[in-house]
C-alpha cells in the first residue's frame, strides 16, 4: 500500500505542476490553518551579531534517523534535529508531496546551510545555531493540533536552548 501511495503522490505532484487549474481547485476545497496577526519579533541587535537558526519543512533528516511517515495520509508532525555542520551526503529527503529533484541535486535549495556559512564567513551574520530542525511540510487533520500544541513548542524550546536569535524557515 505504501508504494502505491508514493506513486500516487508523485503523479499528483506532476499533475499539479503541469495543470495549475487542478491545484487551484484542490486549494479551494481544502481547509487551511488560519492565524490572526503575524508572529513577528523585530531583531534586538544587528544581524551581523545575531545567531541564525534554520528550520525546514522539506522532509530533510539524517540518513541515520527514522524517515518521516509517508504512509499516514495526514502526514507526520514530528521533527528531526540535524547538526548544522552536517555534510549533504549524510542527509536524505523523505517527502512525497513535492517535487524535490532540484533539492536532491543541491540540498541548499531547501536547506541553505552552505549559504549561511558564507554569510557568516563574510560577517553578515553573527553565527549559525548548532542544530537545524527538519519537519515534513504535509501536516493535516488531527496532526495539526499535535504540531501546533506539542511539536512546534518543543522545537521553539530547542531553538532557545541552542541560542538562536532569529530563524530562517525554508518551506518546500
Amino acid at each position: 500500500m505504501g508504494r502505491f501511495r508514493d506513486l500516487t503522490n508523485v503523479l499528483m505532484v506532476q499533475l499539479y505542476k503541469h495543470l495549475p487549474w487542478l491545484s487551484e481547485r484542490w486549494a479551494r476545497r481544502h481547509r487551511f490553518v488560519e492565524t490572526e496577526g503575524i508572529p513577528w519579533t523585530p531583531l534586538r541587535k544587528p544581524l551581523r551579531e545575531t545567531i541564525i537558526a534554520l528550520v525546514t519543512t522539506a522532509g530533510v533528516h539524517l540518513k541515520t534517523q527514522p524517515p518521516f511517515d509517508m504512509d499516514d495520509p495526514n502526514g507526520d508532525p514530528s521533527f528531526r534535529a540535524i547538526p548544522s555542520d552536517v555534510k549533504a551526503e549524510a542527509v536524505v529527503i523523505t517527502h512525497n508531496y513535492y517535487d524535490h529533484s532540484a533539492a536532491d541535486k543541491d540540498l541548499n535549495v531547501v536547506l541553505p546551510l552552505d549559504r549561511l556559512k558564507e554569510l557568516k564567513a563574510e560577517g553578515f551574520i553573527g553565527g549559525i545555531a548548532p542544530f537545524v530542525y527538519g519537519f515534513m511540510g504535509h501536516i493535516d487533520g488531527p496532526h495539526l493540533e499535535t504540531l501546533v500544541q506539542q511539536t512546534a513548542p518543543e522545537v521553539a524550546r530547542c531553538l532557545r536552548r541552542d541560542g538562536a536569535e532569529a530563524v530562517f524557515l525554508t518551506p518546500a
